[in-house]
């Protein structure tokens, strides 16, 4: 880890070095000998690194070589805070020079250290002060470096450092499987499935050492057919360290689908939920249980009680006390696995990728390394993951010979695998690693957040040839492979796009970290505890500060903060915010809310103070504006004002020149200033606001401004598209063509303030004077991206929809339209080959869908391919189209076979809601084998018509495996 912070600093240092080579002559010596100070301080550095992989791995079992290399690591985080304000100073020259506008874009003057010899006295007072700190720095690292001759520190040659495998690109392997434990599964299932005649509410408990496998098994009960079918409601809760009244009862509520409660206090909560498991048989699973506190558990117990007789309640938890004190009935005692079972498990990692000869060879050592994993699945898993990408027996047989074997620290037989495991990583990544324990425990990581967190701390190094988000994905995806990350679900259409650590891995990464990353949570009485000597060290800290408790000022005073994320329920308070911006050496500055009952957060001026700021989050905050300060912030990469209340982004934000990621989707702001289109290196632009009033005009980015956003991917939202006028020259055309990266695209229609009105459920007409072709110009005028995957249109007053879609949106796979009042039919959508998903809500001038609609009669006449319509469809959602009453079909081509099923002929998933006169559904849609799903939603003439057993076509739609039903 210490390497890695190493390499930061060197890497810093070239990077500014290299631009001013051949320039530091006279300029540098009138603020001293800078020259050879940096020279001096390279050697230093680069004279210390060859020696800390070593270092490195004696720190385990040398606590002197530990404390060496913590002063290294805080003299080296002294290097890059003086190292930055350099290169931040030479940046705002450029700045105000003119040389730059964004710095990823082409310079435009090739430009020194030091511009001139009369350059102002400031800026000599500046690199006097940068100057003075270099030199005490490198007093520092000479006594650091003499040091290191005592703990007999080696330097290990490049050809015999470990072989780091290439990062993968394959899909993440599955490890979740259980292997044996066939007896515990049994007998678990059993002992849920048993009704007892004495007590109404049992309790079963899985107790066992971490990275045992209680999770597992408790997972595999929830899943189990069985189980699911003995109980009506199962309800999992991942309880944790913190035993969390009312974060439980709302899980448990949740899960009962039951309206939740808009209330504050436990007993309103507790009630809710014996209200709701009357005659319910349910089983509660509370995952990872520590509490020791009865008077915590017990109101839940008797709340509990009120459901049906069978109920029963499984905890998984390492303490036997904690199992005794929730009244358990029965305690499994989950031991490790058998050798046999540990060895499939293994072997399913580490050598089922490989030919039969080269696993023969590796087995004899495999099994060695198994009994060494002391039958604990957890540590099996890290090994085995770790080995699948060592291809020969030396590299096992190092392994497997390892120190590290000895080392026993955090929880029995886990620390070895895991060690071993993160000294295989590249230094780069370890780092990347040991910062997730700024999260708390079963805290919900999300893979882009943590990315832009590792890039705000300059893991990922300086971006080059390679992004440097790539990089960071590359870096994720190594530690999912290695099981350092588990529990991967779905996120913004990434498999992997959230993930939870192991608490034992958790537990790894804190003992790594030695107290500089820390997870702290405020309650009354506790609030101002903060320091002390435990957390002396934090430099990246996650606060939650609880409900009516005061802001722990004390943080203030921790000036080597370099990570601040805030859980905070109220707004801070004027005098906090201006305390906040005196933590100078901040990367990362978040702020988390729960609750909307706040007042407006005012962002002080003093905010330009924080110079090293690269990840700034007002996500969810009330905030109505951004100072003008602001703008200094000329290493801001990621600017985060979602559903925040800002109405005027600061006009100079052509001055962050590193932004790079500006989450701006609020439905508050009014434009977009001038001097975005400076801002060449943006990749990701939330939403672009065209004004819809003079005010703001002077200020104001035209649409064609975008032009030149060519970096830009992802999803963009253009709002306000009713207030163009001017759609000549071609110049909308271009605004989005050439933004290959771009896959989503939404436009909204409206005009600001004097935007459509929605009364109810019928749209007003739009003002005097326009017409339905000023928004059909416009929307034709917008060539859209190539690569564009999703399309959402709102509020366009247009009665047709552009006939070059058909050429120009060959990949479109989502379709969404909202609140278009004129449009009566779809033909131009109908040769859109890739399209999967088609959702429209609120067309309120379709009053009946038919072969016209879909532009059917105007297609193709052949039997080929071509002549399908909507070939891929496979969702068709419809929403409050309040004068639809028909949707017919008829099949144009009389006497061939089976020609009805060109016609959406994939069509899965059907979903009409609020539609309240609509009176019938297509039989030939119904018909389909292909529809997996029906849900007829508050519609209450289909619902009687297809009504189980009553309704008089419930026999065309009774085939279909799932339908959803109500009024």
């Amino acid at each position: 880890m210490a390497e890695a912070i190493v390499s930061v600093a060197l890497e810093l240092l070239d990077s500014i070095l290299l631009p001013t080579a051949g320039f530091i002559g006279e300029q540098v010596r009138l603020v001293g000998d800078v020259e050879e100070e940096v020279d001096k301080l390279k050697n230093n550095l680069q004279a210390i690194q060859a020696v800390l992989l070593d270092a490195d791995q004696k720190q385990m079992k040398n606590k002197a070589v530990r404390v060496w290399l913590n002063r290294l690591k805080d003299a080296c985080y002294d290097v890059e805070d003086v190292l930055d304000e350099w290169k931040t100073e030479m940046m705002k020259l450029k700045i105000e020079g003119g040389y730059v506008h964004n710095a990823l874009a082409p310079k435009k003057k090739v430009w020194c250290l030091f511009p001139s010899p009369c350059f102002g006295f400031k800026e000599v007072v500046l690199r006097h002060d940068i100057a003075v700190r270099i030199t005490e720095i490198n007093r520092k690292l000479d006594a650091i470096a003499k040091e290191k001759g005592g703990y007999n520190l080696n330097v290990i040659p490049a050809n015999e450092r470990p072989d780091y495998p290439p990062m993968q690109t394959t899909s993440f392997i599955d490890v979740s499987d259980i292997c044996g434990r066939d007896i515990e599964k049994n007998n678990l299932v059993r002992k849920l499935l048993c009704e007892s005649s004495e007590q109404s509410l049992q309790t079963i408990s899985l107790v066992g050492i971490g990275g045992i496998g209680k999770t597992t098994l408790a997972q595999f009960a929830y899943n189990n057919d069985e189980v699911k079918s003995h109980f009506n409601s199962i309800i999992w809760v991942c309880v944790s360290n913190l035993f969390d009244e009312f974060k439980i009862a709302r899980v448990i509520i949740e899960a009962l689908k039951v309206p939740t409660p808009n209330v504050e206090d436990l007993q309103s909560l507790l009630q809710c939920i014996h209200n709701s498991i009357v005659g319910n048989k349910f089983l509660l699973i509370l995952d990872d249980v520590w509490n020791e506190d009865h008077k915590k558990w017990e109101p839940f117990f008797h709340c509990l009680k009120n459901g049906l007789h069978g109920s029963k309640i499984l905890i998984t938890t390492r303490k036997e006390s904690v199992a005794y004190i929730m009244k358990s009935i029965d305690i499994i005692n989950v031991e490790g696995l058998s050798f046999d079972e540990n060895w499939l498990l293994f072997r399913s990692l580490a050598l089922s990728k490989r030919p039969t000869h080269e696993s023969e060879k590796l087995e004899e050592i495999g099994r060695e390394i198994v009994k060494k994993c002391k039958g604990l699945p957890l540590a099996t898993k890290t090994i085995g993951s770790l080995l699948q990408f060592k291809r020969n027996r030396d590299e096992w047989q190092r392994v497997s010979g390892s120190e590290m074997w000895k080392l026993e620290e955090i929880e029995s037989g886990l620390l070895s695998p895991l060690m071993l495991s993160y000294n295989d990583l590249p230094s780069s990544i370890r780092k990347c690693f040991s910062y997730c324990s700024i999260f708390p425990k079963d805290y919900r990581i999300t893979k882009d957040e943590l990315i832009k967190l590792w890039i705000a701390q300059g893991y990922l190094g300086i971006e080059k040839d390679t992004k440097l988000e790539t990089i960071g994905k590359e870096y994720f995806h190594h530690l999912a492979t290695r099981s350092f990350f588990q529990e991967f679900s779905s996120h913004f259409g990434d498999a992997m796009g959230r993930c939870k650590m192991h608490d034992i891995v958790h537990d790894f990464a804190l003992f790594l970290s030695d107290g500089e990353c820390l997870a702290i949570e405020v309650n009354i009485g506790d609030n101002d505890l903060f320091i002390n000597s435990s957390n002396k060290n934090v430099r990246h800290l996650m606060l939650k500060v609880n409900k009516e408790v005061p802001f722990p000022m004390s943080i203030c005073s921790v000036k080597s903060l370099r990570s601040l994320v805030i859980e905070y329920v109220h707004s801070l308070s004027s005098d906090v915010f201006p305390k906040l911006c005196e933590l100078t050496c901040l990367r990362t500055l978040k702020f988390t809310t729960y609750f909307f009952d706040q007042e407006v957060m005012e962002i002080p001026k003093e905010i330009e103070k924080l110079r090293h700021l690269r990840y700034l989050d007002f996500n969810r905050q009330f905030i109505t504006r951004l100072p003008e300060n602001l703008c200094e912030l000329c290493n801001l990469h990621t600017l985060d004002i979602t559903e925040s209340m800002v109405t005027e982004l600061p006009g100079g934000i052509e001055k962050l020149v590193n932004l790079r990621c500006l989450k701006n989707m609020t439905r508050s702001l009014l434009y977009i200033p001038k001097g975005i289109e400076k801002l060449t290196g943006l990749q990701t632009l939330s939403e672009f606001v065209i004004s819809g009033g003079n005010d703001y005009d002077s200020r104001a980015c035209s649409l064609e401004g975008i032009k030149n956003l060519n970096n830009l991917e992802g999803s963009l939202r253009i709002r306000g598209l009713g207030n163009v006028t001017n759609v000549g020259e071609g110049k909308m055309k271009e605004a989005l063509k050439n933004k290959k990266n771009l896959t989503g695209l939404g436009l909204q229609f409206d005009k600001g303030t004097k935007s459509l009105r929605r009364n109810h459920v019928s749209w007003k007409t739009f003002e005097e004077g326009e017409s339905c072709e000023d928004y059909e110009v416009v929307l034709e005028a917008l060539q859209p991206p190539p690569e564009l995957e999703r399309l959402s249109i709102y509020l366009y007053a247009g009665r047709t929809f552009p006939s070059t879609w058909k050429t120009s949106l060959t990949k479109l796979k989502s379709l969404c339209i909202t609140s278009c009042p004129n449009c009566k039919n779809l033909h131009p959508l109908r040769e859109l080959s890739s399209l999967e998903e088609i959702s429209i809500y609120w067309m309120e001038s379709v009053k009946k869908m038919d072969n016209e609609f879909w532009g059917i009669e105007s297609g193709a006449s052949s039997s080929s391919s071509s002549s399908a319509f909507f070939p891929k469809l496979k969702q068709l959602k419809f929403w409050g189209l309040d004068e639809w009453e028909e949707w017919t079909y008829e099949n144009t081509k009389k006497g061939e076979e089976e020609e009805h099923i060109r016609f959406m002929p994939c069509l899965a998933t059907l979903h009409i809601s609020s539609c309240y006169r609509l009176k019938a559904l297509p039989d030939s849609l119904l018909q389909r084998t292909t529809l997996k799903k029906l849900m007829i939603w508050g519609c209450r003439i289909l619902k009687e018509r297809y009504k189980e057993g009553t309704g008089e076509e419930w026999f065309k739609i009774s085939h279909i495996p799932t339908i959803e039903n109500w009024y």
